[in-house]
């Protein structure tokens, strides 16, 4: 098993120390990481280079430096690994003139699809949108679209998903849907790789991260470890008594606390060991007569894990 949160145990994705800039603009900087089986949330905000790695991956772009091996090869040098990947592209990238079945059709065509009737009609059901597949796709909200790219990305039955910011534009019931899928496909065996700057999304989708930032990659693993393994940030938890002050007291007599607010009977506690401090709260608690009806660590989601990352930029 490897120790490097960045790298899995069985590879069909390996970045090793890529570097990717255009003129004086250094968009991906010594990145090394791997993905395998299963969804990842390819994180970052705006900008970051997320977008970039993915063409790098794919081969629509070269890396100005390191190598890329996906499913043992860089797709441009050896273009059957193509077969074997589905990219769901950020920008509109459909044929607004055709209809949905028409685009997914072309889209086995081109991936030489043996039966690809059969291949569309699989692809439209998978993604829900048998009701609209004969409509043309300049008709289409731009979540409907993006299940369209969906669709056409899995027409060939890829092993390897990428998927940038597919979610864009999806409504509410869309986006559950998308989400499902996505996790379904991970759960066959797919490597799924999802970009996204949605945070909660991001966390509801993928039980690993790799997380980028200006380019670099800023941490990687599941949340709980990346939150565990920043250990110059105390944890903050959120915790509601009855007996707000008296606790608060009490609580900073404890060595693992390192700060206590109070406001009404709320109390916003910082420590460095929070598994500790929800063994050592109930007792300390019990001692001067208070009653907790919270106990929530306000710093422990993707949300918060990422603004200290970017913060620290």
């Amino acid at each position: 098993m490897t120790s490097n949160p960045a790298l899995v145990e069985s590879p069909t994705i390996e970045i090793d120390d890529v570097s990717k800039w255009f003129g004086q603009k250094v968009a991906v900087s010594n990145v090394t990481c791997s993905f395998g089986p299963g969804v990842t949330g390819l994180l970052g905000p705006n900008g970051a280079g997320k977008t970039t790695t993915l063409r790098m991956l794919t081969g629509l772009i070269r890396p100005s430096q390191g190598a890329i091996r996906v499913l043992g090869a860089w797709p441009r040098t050896k273009p059957s690994v193509y077969a074997s990947i589905g990219l769901v592209p950020e920008e509109a990238a459909v044929y607004p003139a055709m209809t949905a079945r028409e685009y997914v059709r072309y889209a086995a065509t081109l991936s030489g699809v043996s039966d690809a009737e059969a291949a569309t009609q699989r692809a439209i059901d998978t993604v829900d949108l048998d009701d609209a597949a004969d409509r043309k796709l300049d008709g289409y909200s731009k979540g409907m679209r993006q299940r369209a790219k969906v669709a056409a990305a899995l027409v060939g039955d890829p092993e390897i998903l990428l998927l940038d910011e597919p979610l864009n534009g999806t409504d509410p019931v869309q986006r559950l849907h998308l989400i499902e899928l996505f996790r379904r496909l991970g759960d066959e065996g797919r490597t799924i790789v999802v970009s996204s700057h949605i945070l909660d999304e991001v966390e509801r989708m993928s039980d690993r991260v790799i997380a980028i930032v200006d380019g670099r990659l800023a941490a990687a693993g599941d949340v709980a470890a990346i939150r565990s393994a920043m250990t110059d940030i105390p944890y903050r938890v959120r915790i509601e008594t009855d007996r707000g002050r008296l606790l608060a007291a009490r609580l900073l007599e404890e060595s693992l606390v390192h700060g206590v607010s109070v406001d009404d009977g709320t109390l916003r506690v910082e420590t460095d060991d929070l598994a500790a401090l929800g063994g050592r709260v109930p007792a300390v608690a019990h001692e001067v007569d208070a009653r907790i009806t919270t106990f929530q660590p306000e710093d422990a989601s993707l949300e918060s894990v990422f603004r200290y990352l970017v913060r620290k930029r």
